[in-house]
């Protein structure tokens, strides 16, 4: 798959900073000491030479060179992650999304997959117009993901014939498409029998609550919930048809009939009737 070069200590912040420190360690033993040793158990005059010069410390500053490479690219794996956590749960909702630059929106769906169990890789092939920004990989299969922050803009059947020929060109296993647009309906209709999924506002927003550390869309629900949501009947509350966010039960101020409520409204308008339970 093709990808934008990286340097070595690129490479490494994109690992997770464990796995920086580690490098550091092995690195600096492996020059310090095993190429001395590496070349001491050989028979050849200049191998010898070379192993005497190591063991004397001549390769010691790039040794510790190597490893502080790699524990600063350690700590910047560290500082990005904690940006990306801390990103992701001060999102309130809708508009928080909104207020996100396309880079930031990239970051915080990438980092409500990380914390589905998937390992995510930020390509910086999309930028703001579109491709592949993320390439997630869980259980040997791999999906291709491109996130569109456009709010009054749908996604058209263009844009998910694209994706779909990326997945096909660069044998994924399947295509993910954010857009807090949502998407026009033949984008829905071509993307129905194949493995693309697409993610409107209303499901993006249930997914970020669901992996949320502190609850922080919890504020989008009504402050004052109806008294009949403590009822054994609430608290086996159906899935909103559109999100999946768990549903609150509701009553029509005009006619006073209940209904089943979407918890994320205004940001999902979904409904059921009262009688979904029944």
């Amino acid at each position: 798959m093709t990808r934008r070069r990286q340097s070595g200590l690129d490479s490494v912040a994109a690992l997770p900073w464990p796995v920086g420190i580690v490098l550091g360690v092995v690195g600096f033993v492996a020059i310090r000491y095993g190429i001395g040793w590496f070349f001491g158990a050989s028979d050849g005059r200049i191998g010898q030479e070379i192993a005497d010069q190591a063991s004397g410390g001549m390769l010691a500053p790039l040794a510790w060179l190597v490893m502080g490479l790699c524990w600063f690219a350690a700590l910047v794996s560290y500082l990005r992650g904690r940006a990306r956590r801390k990103l992701l749960d001060a999102q309130t909702g809708l508009e928080s999304f909104n207020r996100a630059h396309w880079r930031e929106f990239e970051l915080l769906v990438g980092e409500a997959f990380r914390r589905q169990g998937y390992a995510v890789e930020e390509t910086g092939q999309g930028g703001a117009d579109g491709g592949i920004d993320l390439i997630l990989r869980k259980g040997g299969r791999t999906t291709l993901v491109q996130v569109k922050r456009w709010r009054r803009v749908q996604v058209d059947v263009r844009v998910v014939r694209e994706m779909y020929g990326l997945m096909v060109h660069h044998r994924a296993d399947a295509v993910c498409i954010a857009a807090l647009g949502g998407f026009t309906r033949a984008a829905e209709r071509f993307a129905s029998d194949k493995p693309i999924e697409l993610i409107d506002a209303p499901a993006l927003l249930a997914l970020v609550s669901s992996v949320q550390q502190d609850g922080s869309l919890g504020s989008i629900e009504p402050s004052q919930p109806d008294r009949s949501e403590a009822t054994p009947a609430a608290r086996a509350a159906p899935a909103c048809p559109h999100c999946r966010t768990t549903m609150v039960l509701r009553h029509n101020k005009s006619t006073g009939e209940a209904f089943w409520g979407c918890s994320a409204y205004p940001a999902c308008r979904g409904t059921r009737a009262a009688s979904a339970l029944d």
